[in-house]
């Protein structure tokens, strides 16, 4: 079972945290999500029940493309193809080149956690940097 942590940081935050970070001010602390998202609402668009089932089917059926995908989902391909470029780029599927030039999607994580405060400011226990106003 693999696991990623995703969490919630407002993007100025994350900003200053990457800065940080890049700056040698700062190293991620162990157990720290290694996805973020700006929002409740963006992870909610990314991991929407849909995309969810979507990311299960990818685990499960081993789909060769993105083709062979859209049918066994149901969906265009046209929309599959910009739901997995977003999911790409957070991270929680990866393409690769298969057979014959095709975009082959995979799932690397088992079980997606979310590390989130009710508190909607910096200064709770589950925020890589407290200190952040």
């Amino acid at each position: 079972m693999k696991q990623i942590k995703v969490g919630i940081m407002p993007l100025k935050e994350f900003q200053a945290y990457t800065r940080a970070i890049a700056a040698g001010k700062r190293k991620r602390k162990r157990g720290e999500p290694k996805i973020w998202f700006n929002s409740m609402t963006s992870l909610a668009q990314v991991l929407s029940d849909q995309n969810r089932e979507l990311l299960t089917l990818i685990a499960e059926q081993k789909p060769e493309s993105i083709s062979e995908l859209a049918r066994l989902s149901h969906r265009s391909q046209s929309n599959l193809t910009r739901t997995l470029k977003t999911m790409e780029r957070y991270g929680l599927v990866r393409m690769k080149t298969g057979a014959r030039g095709r975009k082959q999607p995979s799932v690397p994580y088992t079980d997606i956690l979310v590390d989130m405060s009710i508190r909607d400011n910096a200064q709770t226990a589950g925020h890589p940097d407290p200190s952040i106003p």
